[in-house]
């Protein structure tokens, strides 16, 4: 019996397309094991040990729902950022938190602005809610907040997002420019700056969001510094009212009693974070070593990741292939002129050593 026919008229019109191949679906087309997972742009340092140690022993309590107003980590979430905690909603996640607000705001045929080429799960949300997606092009390697703050003028957008650092190139934009930008944007569109990386961004390249008008919401996450991909948590910083319509419609259930044990944990262990940031500071200068060395370079980063400029997409799509037959992992970004690159994640200094070896060695076979 064919079902098609009863799926919702926006449903039936999308490409079975998904944001993301992960990891696995690659080692089930390979039938062997990844051996370097460093195109997912999770922390391959790991949790905490306070935080892995914190969710061990919540686990004899995963009988309970969590609490679904995860009160505790919002009042922490609060004193870090002097805010009310009324002004912080936690989701699974930035990606749950992006349909959420697209839901929440994107009546079907509404435009929503974007990047051409920038994170692809916002767009995975606006298409399946009938909104409509106008992408702008990036600018040297940037996303264009002119272009992006004219085509919401020109467009008459209900939404804009916009990465801050950016994924999947690392590139930031500076407060003045950020303000700038969210002051150019009408009240009447809201206004996403994901900021999924900040731990890792400099300090002149973030907007206080005490100070940012009621249309911005700022996203952020447990997923790269804190090592907690896996477990699905992420929170907004927006204003009371917007966290009060997110009530009607969010699963209050959604963000699980083990992965708030581990969040609250990761904020008291700010030695442990200043490490990781220490680290992956590192990892960027030995990945601009190796670019050197191969005659290549590196996109300047201030996220866990560096973008490795191999030249055109061709030789960019053979290095990849290379890398996977040696069981590496990477990921090119999907449109022209980013996909000339390859991403890598920022890892341990071992697995950086062994990260570069089979790149060199995969660079050594490629066509000259």
């Amino acid at each position: 019996m064919e079902l098609n026919h009863l799926f919702a008229e926006t449903v039936r019109g999308l490409s079975d397309k998904a944001p993301f191949i992960s990891p696995e679906a690659i080692e089930r087309n390979l039938g062997k094991k990844i051996l370097l997972r460093v195109g997912a742009n999770e922390s391959n340092f790991g949790p905490s040990p306070c935080v892995a140690l914190a969710m061990r022993n919540s686990i004899d309590m995963v009988y309970k729902y969590g609490d679904p107003e995860g009160m505790d980590l919002r009042k922490l979430l609060g004193e870090k950022f002097c805010i009310d905690s009324k002004d912080i909603a936690l989701g699974g996640g930035i990606d749950d938190l992006l349909g959420l607000f697209v839901r929440l705001f994107i009546e079907p045929g509404e435009k929503v602005i974007t990047s051409m080429g920038a994170y692809p799960t916002l767009n995975y949300h606006v298409e399946g809610f009938g909104g409509q997606l106008y992408s702008v092009p990036y600018v040297d390697d940037k996303e264009d907040v002119v272009g992006l703050s004219d085509a919401v003028q020109s467009e008459n957008a209900k939404m804009v997002y916009l990465a801050n650092p950016d994924n999947p190139m690392g590139t930031w934009h500076e407060k003045d420019e950020l303000e700038m930008f969210v002051n150019n944007i009408p009240s009447t569109c809201i206004v996403l700056i994901d900021e999924a990386y900040s731990d890792f961004a400099p300090t002149n390249a973030l907007l206080n969001p005490k100070s940012t008008p009621k249309n911005v919401i700022h996203l952020r996450t447990f997923s790269k510094a804190h090592g907690m991909a896996g477990a699905r948590i992420g929170y907004a910083i927006c204003n009371e009212e917007i966290c009060l319509g997110l009530d009607k419609i969010r699963n209050h259930f959604g963000v699980n009693r083990i992965a708030q044990a581990g969040a609250m944990a990761a904020l008291s262990d700010e030695s442990y974070v200043n490490w990781v940031i220490k680290e992956v500071a590192e990892g960027q200068r030995f990945y601009e070593d190796l670019a050197l060395e191969l005659n290549l370079s590196v996109i300047p980063s201030a996220t866990n990741f560096v973008a490795m400029d191999i030249g055109s997409s061709e030789r960019a799509k053979e290095l990849s292939s290379e890398l996977i037959k040696k069981r590496v992992f990477v990921r090119m970004p999907s449109v022209s002129p980013l996909n000339r690159c390859i991403r890598i994640t920022i890892g341990p200094a071992e697995e950086r050593q062994q990260v570069a070896e089979a790149i060199r060695n995969s660079w050594k076979k490629l066509p000259k």
